[in-house]
């Protein structure tokens, strides 16, 4: 009767894309990663972090890093300040250490927090650097 209609509210509907890159299990990543798509995250990063798109860190992803994304979804440990132009979202096994400014934040019981918020409905963009502009000569 009462809860038997509940939906599946694994990840927001904008994360149900496929990702076009996946960081696998096994996998060790040092630098800055930046794609225009949709990007998954199940083993290890630690630098910078910039997506177009959306950013699932799955529950074995470990990062530590400064990321800015379309949306992120976390399952996994993230460390960093996090830019979040959308949604972030923090799995019950998800655990963020680090500061967050994001449109929307959202944490489902069993996650974990630890770290200051700003909820912000424009964050300046673009995310990526500009390209240089032509010289007027």
């Amino acid at each position: 009767m009462f809860g038997s209609s509940k939906k599946n509210q694994s990840m927001p509907s904008t994360m149900n894309t496929k990702p076009e890159t996946v960081i696998g299990a096994n996998t060790r990543f040092q630098g800055t990663l930046t794609s225009d798509g949709n990007v998954r995250i199940d083993g290890s990063v630690e630098g910078d972090v910039e997506i177009l798109g959306n950013l699932i860190v799955g529950e074995t992803g470990r990062v530590v890093a400064m990321i800015k994304a379309q949306n992120v979804h976390v399952s996994g440990a993230v460390k960093g300040e996090i830019t979040v132009i959308e949604q972030l979202e923090i799995s019950p096994t998800g655990k963020v250490w680090g500061d967050i400014t994001a449109g929307a934040l959202h944490i489902e019981p069993g996650g974990l927090f630890r770290g200051q918020s700003s909820m912000v409905s424009n964050i300046d963009e673009p995310l990526m650097l500009e390209a240089p502009r032509p010289s007027e000569t």
